[in-house]
C-alpha cells in the first residue's frame, strides 16, 4: 500500500489540512508573528531561534542534500529499497529524512524519482510529511538538475524547452525569461523548489568534454545577459535558481566527474571571461550559486579544487562578489573533488571553504559523522554550521516552504506540460535553429520536388525523457509537415557496412537528411555524409549536438545547427527545413576551421536565413 500522498498515479489522496496544521504546528509555532498568517516572511530572529532549538547532529543534517531511490517516500520498489540499503543504509526517503535530518534531496531519473508528474508531487509531499512529523521538523528543500535540452531529470509529459546553447543561437532574454517563468512554475508544481540552472559557464573551449551546448555560448557579455534572464523567470516563479559551475566552467578539456581540470585562465582573463555571468547572476538577485570541482591557480595556487577553496568561495564569491545567498558543491561523488582527500575530509574542508549545502556525498554516513566529528573535536565550530544553516533557513523562507511546504494535484493539471507551455517551447526552438550551410538554396527542401525523404544519422540515447531515437523523431516530424519520410539508424560510428546501406536506402529517396553527432575528421560519420553527398541526392545535415560538426562537413550541400536532439529542437529542425518558419538562429559560438583551428570558418553571430 502507497501511504497517503506518496503513490505513483496521482490518484492518492492529498494530506488533509488537518494532516499540514499538525505537521508545522513546531516550526508555526516558533516563527509565529504577529498578525495574519499571510504576513510576510519570518524574519533572521525566528529564524535564528529555530537554530539555537536545533540539536548539533539536525544541524548538520540541514547542510546536507542527498540522493535517494524510489517513486514513493516511503513504498517505494524493492530493488529502490536494496539500493538504498547499500548505499544509504536506510530503505526510503522518510527514513533518510528521519536518520540523518537531511535539509534538501536531489531528484534523479535514474534514481527512479521522476517517472511523472503526478508521481513527483505525491513524492514530494510525501518527504515533506515525513520530515515535517519529526520533533523540530523543518521542511526539506527538494532539488533537481533541470537545465533543459541535453540535461533535465523531469521528463515528458512536462514542458521540455531548447537547451542552453539554443537559447543562445536565439539571443532572446525574453525568450529566456519565459523559459525560466514556464519551467519553473512546473517544477514548483511538482513540489521541486531548486533547480540547478543556468549554467553560466562561457564556453571558449570547442573540445569541452563537460559543459558544451550547456552553455549559453561564448561571449560573456551575451551568456551574462541570458543568465539573469533565466534567473529572473525561475526565481518569479518561486524557484529558486541556480548559477554554475563557479568559478566557471567553459574551457576545460577534462570532465570533472572523472577527473581534476585545471583552468590556465589568468586572473585579468578570468574577470574579463568567467566573472561577468556569475557578476549578472547576483546582479538578479540570484538564491544560490553551485561551485566546480576544478583548479584556477590564478585564483588559488594550493592545488585544492574551487569547492575547498576558501580564497575562491569566501575570498573572490562571498567577498569580492558580494553574494551572501546559499552556495552549493557540485555532486562530491565527482572524481574533480575526491583526488586529493578523501570522502570524510571533502564535506569538512567544504564547509571551511565557506560553502552551505554538500551535494549528494557518495557515502552519507562517513561525511556526516565528518562533519559532526569536526564540529565535537573544534575543527569546525558551530557558529560556522549555523551560519550556513540560517542562509539555507531564509532561503526555505522566501520559496514559501514554511508556509506552504505541500502541492496539490489539481496544481499538476494546471500547471505541467500544457498545450500552451508546450506551444511556448515550441515557438522558442523555432528562433534558435541555425542555418550554417544552404548551397544551390538547397533549403527549404520543396515537398513537390522532394516527397520522398530519407533521415539518417546518429542516434545518441534520447535525452531527458524525450521520446527519440533522434532519427525517428525527425523522420515523424517532416511526416507531419507533408514529406513521406523513412528513418534509418546508422549510429555515431557507422561501419562502411552500414554506410553502404544507407547509400543503397538513399538511391530511393528524393532528398536525405542526416543526424550528425560530434563529427570528427576520421569518424564514419564523417564517411557517410560525403558518400550520400556523392550518391547525389540532395544532403541535409542537421548536427544535434555540437554545432563544430559543421567543420568536418565541407561537401554538404546544406546544414543546420539544432542544439539538441530532444523532441522540441528536432521538431522546430524539420519545420525549418519544410520552410514552414524560417531559420533564425545565430551562432553563440565560433567554429574553427578544421584544417586550422587558428582561422575562424563562422563566426559567432553567424546564420543563414531564407
Amino acid at each position: 500500500m502507497h501511504d497517503t500522498g506518496t503513490g505513483s498515479t496521482g490518484n492518492t489522496a492529498q494530506p488533509s489540512r488537518r494532516t499540514l496544521l499538525a505537521s508545522t504546528a513546531g516550526v508555526t509555532a516558533a516563527l509565529a508573528a504577529a498578525g495574519p498568517a499571510r504576513a510576510a516572511a519570518p524574519d533572521d530572529s525566528r529564524l535564528r531561534a529555530l537554530v539555537s532549538r536545533m540539536t548539533l547532529p539536525e544541524k548538520v543534517g540541514q547542510l546536507f542534500v542527498m540522493r535517494v531511490y524510489g517513486h514513493s517516500a516511503t513504498a517505494p520498489d524493492q530493488a529502490d529499497v536494496d539500493a538504498n540499503l547499500k548505499e544509504i543504509g536506510v530503505r526510503t526517503a522518510a527514513e533518510l529524512v528521519a536518520k540523518y535530518r537531511v535539509g534538501g534531496i536531489i531528484y534523479f531519473a535514474w534514481a527512479h524519482n521522476t517517472r511523472e508528474p503526478h508521481q513527483i508531487a505525491d513524492l514530494s509531499n510525501g518527504i515533506q510529511k515525513a520530515s515535517l512529523e519529526l520533533p523540530r521538523g523543518l521542511p526539506v528543500l527538494i532539488s533537481t538538475d533541470q537545465e533543459h535540452g541535453i540535461v533535465a531529470r523531469v521528463g515528458e509529459p512536462a514542458t521540455l524547452f531548447p537547451g542552453a546553447m539554443a537559447v543562445g543561437a536565439g539571443g532572446s532574454r525574453s525568450d529566456a525569461r519565459a523559459l525560466g517563468r514556464i519551467a519553473g512554475a512546473e517544477l514548483r508544481a511538482m513540489g521541486i523548489r531548486q533547480d540547478y540552472s543556468p549554467v553560466a559557464d562561457v564556453n571558449v573551449n570547442p573540445a569541452n568534454p563537460v559543459i558544451g551546448v550547456r552553455s549559453f555560448g561564448a561571449d560573456p557579455r551575451a551568456v551574462s545577459a541570458l543568465v539573469a534572464a533565466e534567473v529572473a523567470g525561475y526565481q518569479g516563479s518561486g524557484v529558486a535558481a541556480t548559477a554554475k559551475h563557479f568559478p566557471g566552467h567553459g574551457d576545460t578539456n577534462v570532465d570533472s566527474h572523472t577527473g581534476f581540470p585545471t583552468i590556465t585562465h589568468s586572473r585579468e582573463l578570468w574577470e574579463r571571461l568567467d566573472a561577468p555571468p556569475f557578476r549578472a547572476a547576483i546582479a538578479a538577485g540570484i538564491d544560490s550559486i553551485m561551485t566546480a570541482h576544478l583548479m584556477v591557480p590564478a585564483l588559488d595556487d594550493s592545488g585544492d579544487p574551487a569547492t575547498l577553496s576558501r580564497p575562491v568561495i569566501t575570498g573572490i564569491l562571498r567577498e569580492r562578489l558580494g553574494f551572501d545567498g546559499v552556495v552549493v558543491t557540485d555532486s562530491l561523488g565527482m572524481e574533480g573533488v575526491r583526488t586529493k582527500y578523501g570522502d570524510d575530509r571533502v564535506p569538512v574542508l567544504a564547509l571551511k571553504a565557506g560553502v552551505d549545502q554538500l551535494l549528494n556525498p557518495p557515502d552519507l554516513d562517513l561525511a556526516w559523522n565528518a562533519v559532526l566529528t569536526a564540529v565535537r573535536e573544534g575543527e569546525l565550530t558551530e557558529a560556522r554550521l549555523d551560519e550556513s544553516i540560517l542562509r539555507v533557513l531564509r532561503l526555505k523562507s522566501k520559496l514559501g516552504l514554511f508556509r506552504s511546504p505541500y502541492v496539490s494535484q489539481a496544481g499538476v493539471d494546471r500547471t505541467v506540460g500544457t498545450r500552451a507551455h508546450r506551444a511556448a517551447a515550441g515557438r522558442i526552438a523555432e528562433r534558435t535553429t541555425t542555418l550554417l550551410v544552404n548551397e544551390g538554396r538547397v533549403l527549404p527542401l520543396s515537398r513537390r520536388r522532394y516527397p520522398r525523404v530519407l533521415v539518417v544519422g546518429a542516434d545518441p540515447a534520447s535525452p531527458s525523457g524525450t521520446t527519440g531515437p533522434p532519427t525517428g523523431v525527425l523522420a515523424g516530424a517532416l511526416g507531419d509537415v507533408g514529406f513521406t519520410a523513412t528513418a534509418l539508424s546508422t549510429g555515431t560510428a557507422p561501419s562502411a557496412a552500414t554506410i553502404a546501406k544507407a547509400v543503397a536506402a538513399a538511391r530511393d529517396a528524393d532528398a536525405v537528411v542526416v543526424a550528425t553527432y560530434n563529427v570528427t575528421a576520421g569518424s564514419g560519420q564523417k564517411a557517410l555524409v560525403e558518400q550520400l553527398v556523392a550518391a547525389g541526392r540532395p544532403v541535409v545535415a542537421v548536427a544535434v549536438r555540437n554545432p563544430y560538426d559543421v567543420a568536418q562537413l565541407p561537401s554538404v550541400p546544406a546544414c543546420l545547427a539544432a542544439y539538441s536532439w530532444t523532441d522540441v529542437e528536432l521538431r522546430a529542425a524539420a519545420r525549418v527545413i519544410a520552410g514552414r518558419v524560417k531559420p533564425r538562429g545565430r551562432l553563440p559560438v565560433a567554429v574553427q576551421r578544421a584544417d586550422d583551428p587558428e582561422q575562424v570558418l563562422y563566426p559567432i553571430g553567424y546564420g543563414l536565413s531564407y
